[in-house]
């Protein structure tokens, strides 16, 4: 095999993306990551030769990624949220950044909430993010998946964050041990099954499908949560929702539904879409 520099290599993956109809930019980003270097290190090194090993990896990959979708992430098992490193694979969903207006939601609403809980934690991003912002706070979370926790127990010793986890459907596991929070926060399956044929196979064939499907037009999971809510022996001072963008009046209507006097708020992301929900 030739020898190539860093922007010949780059310069191939591109192209071989492009033939395929995937991202070009996903060339550097992995070429950056097997090189271990920062976009300004990169930028300097073009004309350096990639290592042989390295190179052979990186084809491998960037084969990969065109012919099957595979996640960026699952290559490289990492991704950033809310200006931390957290470990992923294909046990759980890879974190959206839109999730990180969820948090800043959270931040600007509540100060210094005694107890926390995160449902349907899967990587436990939310839940260890929380526990990182406040720290005094106690913080819990729960998934159905034993493999989604095993993800977020690896993330919570990575990142030092004392966070309690639980498996169980929701708030149930909290409900019997008698804990009451004074914020619950989720970001739980809200895609209707109809919808998967039209999202990408990077999604649909690489993320676990429990984590981002649900009945009942995507509706299922909140109503579970909601009936669960307003069965603690005091309703929490904040809930928050993370919702797709055409549910900003459905999961509040959902709300008010079990909730008469529900104060509700809807908060839009950076593009504009409905994507918070907030219940007082």
């Amino acid at each position: 095999m030739t020898k190539r520099t860093v922007r010949e290599a780059r310069t191939w993956a591109s192209s071989f993306l492009k033939e395929h109809n995937r991202e070009e930019r996903v060339a550097e980003l992995l070429l950056r990551y097997l090189l271990g270097v920062n976009q300004a290190q990169f930028l300097a090194m073009q004309t350096d030769y990639v290592d042989p090993h390295i190179e052979h990896e990186f084809i491998s990959w960037v084969k990969d990624h065109a012919e099957s979708g595979k996640p960026i992430e699952h290559f490289t098992n990492e991704v950033e949220f809310y200006d931390r490193s957290f470990y992923v694979d294909g046990r759980v969903l890879i974190p959206r950044p839109e999730t990180e207006e969820l948090i800043v939601a959270l931040l600007n609403e509540v100060k210094n909430p005694q107890t926390v809980i995160d449902l349907g934690t899967g990587s436990g991003i939310i839940a260890i993010t929380l526990k990182k912002e406040w720290p005094e706070a106690k913080v819990y979370a729960s998934d159905l998946s034993e493999e989604a926790l095993s993800v977020a127990h690896i993330n919570s010793q990575k990142l030092g964050a004392d966070v309690q986890f639980e498996e169980g459907d929701f708030l149930k596991p909290f409900l019997n041990e008698g804990i009451t929070p004074d914020v619950v926060v989720s970001n739980p399956p809200y895609i209707p099954y109809a919808e998967r044929e039209h999202l990408s196979e990077t999604v649909s064939f690489h993320d676990p499908s429990q984590a981002l499907f649900a009945e009942d037009g995507g509706l299922a999971a909140y109503e579970t949560i909601i009936n669960q809510v307003i069965q603690l022996p005091q309703k929490p001072e904040l809930t928050a929702f993370e919702i797709g963008y055409d549910q900003g009046e459905t999961v509040p209507n959902l709300i008010k539904k079990y909730d008469s006097r529900a104060q509700v708020k809807v908060i839009q992301d950076i593009n504009g879409k409905d994507r918070i929900v907030l219940w007082r």
